[in-house]
């Protein structure tokens, strides 16, 4: 069975001539978008539409793209507020200590006690580093940043997690 990643969200159309506007959650929107990529557009959880990328440039802060597919405003208006993913087997391979989403989200995360603190329910993008978000049972959620001296241990194979919580992190801490 064929694995999707999430590289975007279509928020709307953009002109007539079949233009999508995305709001991308990829880092590297230049390659993910360029010319002749494949990609799916997921229509529901068991149906995906496959497009390839025929243009691709960015306006106010969105990936514009159009596709070989479609020339007009009527062919896609139908894939507003639709993610735009691609094959997991077409991803490249990462560099050391960075990792797909889709590898690390829900994994288990634990201090340096071995105690569990958590799942990693989501990342947050931001400019300085990256925010990564755990979820614990009957306290708010735990917000670390993406730093060496936090996030000691990543292994995707067993999606487990080993961090250091520095003082100040834990707003449940007195």
């Amino acid at each position: 069975m064929t694995t999707y990643l999430n590289v975007g969200k279509i928020v709307n159309t953009h002109g007539i001539k079949g233009e999508v506007r995305v709001q991308s959650i990829t880092e590297h929107p230049e390659e993910r978008y360029q010319a002749g990529s494949k990609l799916v557009i997921e229509m529901n959880k068991n149906e995906q539409f496959p497009v390839t990328v025929r243009s691709h440039r960015v306006h106010k802060n969105f990936d514009l793209l159009m596709f070989e597919e479609f020339t007009s405003i009527n062919d896609v208006e139908k894939f507003k507020n639709k993610m735009l993913q691609i094959d997991e087997e077409l991803l490249p391979e990462l560099e050391e200590g960075v990792y797909y989403e889709n590898d690390i989200i829900d994994s288990k995360v634990f201090d340096e006690q071995k105690n569990e603190i958590g799942r990693l329910k989501e990342i947050l993008f931001m400019p300085a580093n990256d925010v990564w978000v755990v979820k614990r049972p009957g306290k708010k959620d735990l917000l670390l940043p993406f730093i060496e001296s936090v996030i000691l241990k990543v292994d995707t194979q067993n999606k487990e997690i080993m961090v250091r919580v520095l003082e100040g992190l834990d707003s449940d801490e007195d």
